[in-house]
């Protein structure tokens, strides 16, 4: 028998020794770390909140998942990284990649003029203009309307059952561009939905059909479909909702059945195999994943920060592409890190929860010491919320008070005082600013990141006021005089007016002294109930009210006789939609 010697045993003792303490390290670090990322989801623990999914991804592996609160508060069901979410405008990166497939088959090309396959759509290009080709409706460049504005304009919304003949019935009744197209970037669900319409129409597949066959299936993403029918069941489906009023929380689903825009139901864990395609080129190959990251170009030459539905940049540093959703109450967002192979994933069922703000606070955890200093204004929302960095005098914040107008967009943004602090108010919600400095703010629970300046005269007046952010949200805003006229005068703003494009008629009066939307309906005169009416108009500028319940403005035009003809809508990005005065219809 050979005895070790005393000098082995001691060497495989600290070996012994060191691999223990190694580990105990490796396991106290991952604990932080699980305690770090659950403190970013504090918030949504508490019980009866519904809540979020997370998957961290890191070299083709889920490295940490997790779910927080509730898929559904009637039934006190937890979240689990195998809830599915409804992932919004996240779903329009696989509308993308089956166009980019049909592509590769040879069905159809990019520069195709969109009418080849929807020639209902009305031919813009005839005096001259240009052409709406597929890459315009897949780079955000088309200059179509909005078809979800649209359609709320119609009286319609996410509680409404809708199909793709709605969609396009509207959008072919439409008699001009936002602009022409590939001259500006404005992001547009049309363009997205009619993606869909041409894979149905290219492929005989509905994009449902086509998107499970060709992406889905091939990656074992089971729990991952297109949801084109509202009757559907779908296993392990998170419900969504909006806080209450007062308290407590109310759904929020959507009915809508066209896809393309969005639609998508998935999982965290299906997004993992996903997002590992960009790594593994599994579907498509390594010229299909260069072309979906392609970023698009205007005729100018100017290259977006968009590609094929997906944002490219960076965050702190680092080189990053991602999309957000929010749709009803779901909100999501797929952030991911190439260079470090790393990917966030963050689904919710609460309309507040800004998924967005939490996959970057997640991935400081897991890639800080590779960033760069964060901003001011992408602390942490609870940090945001406490008491400003700045204490600014009621002397300071008062002249910053005020109503502004960004004459591009016709928007409108109201800055007021409430509790010794400043109070933003735009697309009909209000936010609480926090003070970077006298002139600079930070909204709080706004749902994209934002800056607010207030530029100012020789005279210390507010010249401007800025929003810097993504392309979305940056505009420059002018401090109007809101005209104000009297309850004799205001009633000449009454009536019913017809819109031909939106195929509805709007009917104001004077309610309490105010001019006020009190009913709208289709031409026949049957009334919608999609908009809560009666909703009061908030003058601007003169001839100009903001209707904020719509999120839109609607400019009175007047004859030669000075009496008011009609008006044009400005809403979600679309402006100029006509409404002329017609004699008053009854209703049914």
């Amino acid at each position: 028998m050979i005895r070790p010697s005393n000098r082995l045993v001691a060497y495989k003792t600290i070996t012994l020794t060191v691999l223990f303490a190694t580990t105990l390290i490796s396991n106290a670090w991952t604990e932080q770390i699980a305690t770090e990322v659950d403190n970013v989801f504090a918030d949504l623990q508490k019980p009866g909140s519904p809540g979020c999914a997370l998957g961290v991804y890191r070299d083709g592996k889920v490295i940490y998942s997790k779910g927080y609160g509730l898929a559904s508060v009637e039934l006190d069901a937890p979240i689990t990284p195998e809830t599915v979410f409804d992932i919004g405008s996240t779903s329009k990166q696989f509308t993308a990649a089956s166009i980019l497939l049909l592509e590769q088959q040879g069905k159809l090309s990019l520069n195709d003029e969109v009418r080849k396959y929807i020639p209902e759509l009305p031919d813009y290009a005839k005096n001259g203009g240009h052409k709406i080709t597929i890459l315009n409706l897949l780079n955000h460049t088309s200059g179509l309307r909005d078809y979800l504005a649209l359609l709320e304009l119609e009286g319609l919304n996410g509680d409404s059952v809708t199909t793709d003949d709605d969609a396009l019935s509207i959008l072919v009744r439409q008699k001009q561009l936002n602009f022409s197209p590939g001259n500006e970037w404005r992001y547009s669900n049309t363009g997205f939905f009619l993606l869909s319409v041409i894979v149905k129409r290219v492929s005989g597949m509905t994009l449902r059909e086509f998107a499970s066959k060709n992406v889905f299936q091939p990656m074992g993403m089971t729990h991952t479909h297109f949801r084109d029918d509202h009757t559907m069941l779908i296993p392990h489906r998170a419900l969504a909702y909006d806080r209450g009023e007062k308290s407590g929380y109310k759904l929020n689903v959507s009915y809508f059945e066209q896809l393309g825009d969005g639609a998508v139901h998935t999982s965290v864990q299906d997004l993992a195999k996903w997002d590992e395609n960009f790594y593994s080129v599994q579907i498509g190959g390594k010229s299909f994943l260069a072309e979906l990251q392609e970023r698009g170009k205007l005729n100018s030459g100017k290259v977006l920060d968009y590609a094929k539905a997906l944002f490219i940049g960076d965050y702190r540093g680092l080189h990053t592409v991602r999309h957000g959703g929010a749709w009803g109450g779901y909100r999501s967002e797929l952030l991911r890190f190439p260079d470090q192979h790393f990917s966030v994933a963050c689904l919710c069922n609460l309309s507040d929860t800004t998924p967005g703000r939490r996959a970057d606070r997640v991935a400081d955890i897991y890639l800080g010491t590779l960033m760069k200093p964060a901003k001011p204004s992408a602390l942490p929302p609870e940090k945001a919320r406490a008491t400003p960095a700045v204490s600014l005098s009621a002397a300071q914040l008062a002249p910053l008070t005020g109503t502004y107008r960004n004459a591009a967009e016709g928007n409108v943004a109201r800055v007021s005082i409430e509790n010794d602090k400043l109070q933003w108010e735009i697309f009909g919600k209000k936010f609480g600013l926090r003070a970077l400095s006298p002139t600079q703010f930070v909204p709080v629970d706004f749902p994209v990141d934002a800056e607010l300046t207030f530029e100012l005269d020789t005279n210390h007046a507010v010249r401007d006021m800025k929003i810097s952010g993504n392309e979305e949200i940056a505009a420059t805003y002018q401090p109007v005089t809101e005209f104000r006229s009297s309850a004799g005068e205001v009633s000449a703003y009454a009536g019913d007016f017809r819109s031909d494009e939106l195929g509805v008629v709007y009917q104001f009066a004077v309610v309490d002294g105010k001019l006020s939307l009190v009913a709208i309906s289709d031409v026949a005169g049957i009334l919608r109930t999609g908009v809560p009416t009666p909703a009061a108009l908030r003058p601007t500028i003169t001839d100009e009210f903001e209707i904020s319940n719509l999120g839109a403005t609607a400019d009175f035009l007047r004859e030669a006789k000075r009496d008011i003809m009609g008006f044009n809508f400005d809403a979600g990005g679309t402006p100029g939609i006509e409404f002329l005065r017609i004699a008053s219809t009854g209703r049914k």
